[in-house]
């Protein structure tokens, strides 16, 4: 399952190993397109590989200002706190875990 962050938790819930954020919003298209490919994903993949939470932009403006996050979706990855990679766009299913086996 996804699990949703927002502006108070995004910190704390990202700050260890591997993880995955989608900045979206629900009036986005593309974002409906991918939310089901990060279900199916975080179905298949182990949390100690990789943790998967969504953050919608307009409930939480403050994180999605921080990192500059223009366009949605946007794919974030952080590793043990820091930023190692940002995708804009739809992303298949295959696409995120070539990303996941590049950082893991």
């Amino acid at each position: 399952m996804v699990a949703a962050v927002t502006d108070a938790n995004f910190v704390e819930e990202t700050k260890d190993g591997l993880v995955l954020i989608d900045f979206w919003a629900t009036w986005c298209g593309p974002c409906r397109m991918q939310a089901p490919i990060l279900e199916q994903l975080a179905g298949e993949v182990h949390e100690d590989e990789v943790k998967i939470f969504k953050m919608d932009v307009d409930e939480n403006p403050n994180t999605a200002r921080e990192f500059g996050i223009m366009s949605i979706p946007t794919l974030l990855f952080k590793k043990d706190g820091q930023v190692v990679k940002q995708v804009a766009g739809v992303h298949t299913k295959d696409q995120l875990k070539a990303i996941i086996a590049e950082l893991s």
